[in-house]
C-alpha cells in the first residue's frame, strides 16, 4: 500500500467543562492529548508497571472473578479466528484480577509472551472506588465505564452502536479508525460468530493480504491513525470502525460508552439482523419496493409523512416514548415466535 493514513484531528488543554461543552458537537474522531494525565493511576504507571498493578489492586474486592482472553505467543497479540474461521485462536477463564495483573508482570519483558487481555470490565462491578479516584465527568446520558487491561495486543477493526471516549491509563495504544462508510472496504466478517460480539474486519492489519482483500487499499487511503500515550484520550463516534493495538508489555485502557437517545431504543443492530432475515432474499423488485417504504418511513420520515392521519390514531407511526417502545417489542415478539 503506497497511500499513508492521515492524523486523527486533535485538540490540547481541554478542561472538563470545556469537554462537556463540546462533546455533544463533535460527529468526527478527535484526540485528546492530556485529557487525564492527572489521574493517579496515570501517574502510577508512569512511575511503573509495578505502581500501577499496586494501584488498581486497592479498588479490586476480590469476589468477582474477571474473564481473561490468553492466545499463546504465536498469535503475536492478535485475538482472532482460527485458521478455517471454526473457532478462535484464543480461549476465556474466569480468574481473579489480581492473578491476571501478577501474571502480567510476570512476563514483563520477555520477548515472546503469550497474550493476556481482559477486555471490557464494568468498573463499578469490579473495581469500585476506582472512578472517584480517577474521575471523567463527560455529562452524557447513561454512561458505561469499563476497563481494559492487557500486556501488547492488536484487537481487530470494529465498530461500536455507542460513542466512546477511551483514555489511556497506562502503555501505548496506537487507534486506526475508518469512517462507517467504508464497511464495504473492510471485508467485515461473520454479524453472528465473532471474537468478541462485534463483526470484525478480517484483513491483519500487520500484514494486509491485497491479494484476497483487494479493496482495502482503498480503505487505508481514507484512514485515520494516532499513538496515544499515558493521559491521552481518543473520541470515537458511533459506528467508526476502530482497529486498537497495545504497544506496550503493560496496557490499561479506560472508556466511557454512551448513547444519545433514551435508553429504551432499541440498538439498530437488531433491526439489521431482522432485514438480513426477511428482506435480503427477496427478489430484487421487491427488495426496492422495500426500499422506498424505509425511505418513507425511517430514513426519510417527516411531518409529512403522518400529517394525513389524526394524531390519537398514528400508532407507531407517531411519536415513541418508553411505554411505546414496549408495545412495539410485544408485537415483535409474537410476531417472531409464530
Amino acid at each position: 500500500m503506497t497511500a499513508l493514513p492521515g492524523p486523527i484531528d486533535e485538540v490540547r488543554d481541554l478542561t472538563p467543562a470545556q469537554l462537556r461543552e463540546l462533546l455533544p458537537t463533535w460527529t468526527t474522531p478527535k484526540v485528546i492529548r492530556g485529557l487525564v494525565a492527572d489521574w493517579p493511576l496515570v501517574q502510577a504507571a508512569r512511575r511503573s508497571p509495578a505502581d500501577a498493578v499496586a494501584h488498581l489492586k486497592q479498588f479490586d474486592h476480590g469476589t468477582l472473578p474477571v474473564t481473561a482472553t490468553t492466545a499463546p505467543p504465536e498469535a503475536q497479540g492478535r485475538i482472532f479466528y482460527n485458521a478455517d474461521m471454526s473457532g478462535f485462536n484464543f480461549r476465556r477463564e474466569q480468574i481473579p484480577l489480581k492473578v491476571v495483573l501478577d501474571t502480567l508482570l510476570k512476563y514483563h519483558g520477555q520477548a515472546a509472551p503469550p497474550t493476556i487481555y481482559v477486555a471490557s470490565t464494568t468498573l463499578d462491578s469490579f473495581l469500585p472506588g476506582f472512578r472517584q479516584d480517577n474521575p471523567l465527568d463527560l455529562g452524557v446520558y447513561d454512561p458505561l465505564a469499563s476497563i481494559w487491561i492487557g500486556n501488547r495486543s492488536r484487537i481487530a477493526a470494529h465498530q461500536d452502536v455507542p460513542d466512546n471516549l477511551a483514555c489511556v491509563a497506562a502503555g501505548r495504544r496506537r487507534v486506526t479508525l475508518f469512517a462507517p462508510e467504508q464497511v464495504g472496504n473492510l471485508y467485515i466478517g461473520p454479524l453472528d460468530f465473532n471474537p468478541a460480539g462485534q463483526a470484525v474486519s478480517l484483513v491483519d492489519f500487520a500484514a494486509p493480504d491485497l491479494v484476497r482483500f483487494p479493496r482495502f487499499a482503498d480503505a487505508w487511503a481514507q484512514a485515520q491513525v494516532a499513538e496515544l500515550g499515558p493521559g491521552d484520550a481518543v473520541f470515537i463516534p458511533s459506528l467508526w470502525w476502530h482497529h486498537m493495538e497495545g504497544l506496550d508489555d503493560f496496557n490499561v485502557l479506560v472508556n466511557v460508552w454512551w448513547r444519545s437517545v433514551p435508553g429504551w431504543m432499541d440498538t439498530p443492530m437488531n433491526a439489521l439482523m431482522l432485514a438480513i432475515l426477511a428482506l435480503r432474499d427477496l427478489p430484487p423488485a421487491q427488495r426496492a419496493h422495500w426500499q422506498a417504504m424505509f425511505d418513507h418511513y425511517v430514513f426519510e420520515a417527516g411531518a409529512q409523512t403522518t400529517a394525513h392521519i389524526p394524531a390519537p390514531a398514528r400508532g407507531v407511526l407517531g411519536p415513541l416514548d418508553e411505554a411505546a417502545a414496549s408495545n412495539v417489542r410485544s408485537v415483535l415478539r409474537r410476531r417472531l415466535d409464530r
